[in-house]
């Protein structure tokens, strides 16, 4: 049985109103709860999105003999004494590329692990190579047979290792940083991602008794000891930024008077200042952000604005696809340069279809004129992020549209058709 959304747009008038609440980080609670296997005791966890991606890292556990029960809406407890195998479960793994966050912990605290070449999202190519290079490094012996990458430590323990990321991945910095708190000696790791997640996950993890110091800078350096000890401490799961920021989007495209309640406003400045520049005024609370704007006003009225996608804190690629959808609406021609994914941008010939007008000039530029008015269609969601772009897209436009595909949306946001709901979209769920 597949879902999919029924959406009436709005023809571009503002008719949401109300508070639209962010839920928990995604990609912080992932790699939490893969560090459930560097504790002697179980594990506790709050504010963890239900997602499709949360149900596969849970599969992931219980798959290895480990237990994850669900003592609340959004609060886990993990416990791995029982683990028999370190083999990840072949078809969760190619399901999420999140799943290669396990092979840190595991291969830390066994010495071994085995893992398909994970998948996802079709967003062009996305190498393994860094978290291989890195495990060589800390002393794992690497061999690929049949498809299926097998990990093994040579000496008693991982070792320390100076290692530098060619690209700051947010990924293979969690990982690394998990595999180096079980290894030998100090752990270097240089040009690391910036990300608030990651910065949340080893916090917890010192808190436990990890000896993580630089989490949130370029240089993190991990003293590796024994097991770590949870006892009765909580990992809380910061509010997902870029569900803040979609959400944000969506405000500045249709709300009249709608705020992102359970929010951390500095985390996603880059956006904040874009729009700013776009014309859009904002109330920046400390935990929330109101968009107001008369019922009157069009979007028009707002300017066009460039975008280049960086790593933290610059500008989010998870973001760029919601963003292009504002960029159809305002005055102006804006100029969207994609720097991470190649397959970033294959969103582009739908909004197209849609009456968007956009010229993709290569795999990483593109060029959006506004204001379009768009018409609603039947449109195939390609990933994650783009999903949510044509939900945007759909609510902005003229007429019924229908998003297959629904779910690569439900990886990434909790009931997202009931929170809009409540704000006053005409969004339907239909299971066919």
């Amino acid at each position: 049985m597949k879902d999919i959304f029924l959406i009436k747009g709005q023809q571009g008038k503002r008719r949401l109103n109300g508070s639209l609440p962010v839920y928990g980080a995604k990609n912080a609670a992932l790699p939490a709860l893969a560090s459930a296997f560097l504790f002697k005791d179980g594990v506790n966890f709050e504010n963890v999105p239900y997602i499709q991606d949360i149900e596969h890292s849970v599969k992931i556990i219980q798959a290895l003999g480990g237990q994850a029960e669900r003592q609340a809406a959004r609060r886990w407890r993990v416990d791995v004494a029982a683990v028999n195998t370190t083999a990840l479960d072949m078809e969760r793994s190619k399901h999420m590329r999140a799943s290669i966050v396990f092979t840190g912990p595991l291969l830390a605290r066994y010495g071994q692990v085995s893992f398909p070449h994970p998948g996802g999202c079709v967003l062009g190519e996305r190498p393994v190579d860094m978290f291989l290079s890195a495990f060589e490094k800390m002393g794992a012996a690497v061999r690929v047979e049949g498809g299926i990458y097998h990990l093994k430590v040579k000496g008693r323990k991982l070792r320390e290792a100076e290692i530098f990321l060619r690209v700051p991945s947010h990924t293979v910095t969690e990982t690394v940083m998990m595999a180096a708190v079980l290894a030998e000696g100090t752990t270097v790791i240089k040009n690391a991602a910036l990300e608030p997640e990651i910065k949340n996950v080893a916090d917890f993890l010192v808190s436990c008794g990890a000896k993580i110091k630089g989490a949130g800078t370029p240089v993190i350096t991990v003293k590796g000891g024994s097991l770590l000890t949870c006892g009765k401490k909580v990992f809380l799961a910061i509010p997902d930024r870029i569900e803040a920021g979609s959400f944000l989007i969506l405000a500045a495209l249709a709300g009249e008077d709608l705020t992102i309640a359970n929010c951390e406003p500095s985390h996603i400045e880059s956006l904040i200042h874009s729009l700013e520049r776009a014309g859009l005024s904002m109330r920046i609370g400390k935990n929330s952000i109101t968009v107001r704007v008369s019922k009157d006003s069009k979007n028009s009225d707002f300017h066009a604005v460039n975008i280049k996608t960086h790593e933290y804190p610059g500008f989010p690629t998870d973001l760029q696809a919601p963003l292009a959808v504002f960029l159809t609406q305002v005055t102006g021609e804006s100029n969207v340069f994609e720097t991470i994914f190649d397959g970033r941008l294959n969103y582009a010939a739908d909004l197209i279809k849609m009456g968007a007008k956009i010229n993709v000039w290569n795999t990483h530029t593109m060029t959006v004129k506004g204001p379009s008015m768009l018409k609603g269609r039947e449109l195939e969601g390609p990933d994650i992020r783009a999903g949510l772009a044509y939900i945007l897209a759909a609510i902005v436009a003229r007429g019924r549209s229908v998003i297959n595909n629904v779910h690569y949306i439900d990886r990434g946001y909790e009931r997202i058709e009931e929170r809009l709901k409540a704000v006053g979209a005409d969004i339907e769920r239909i299971s066919n």
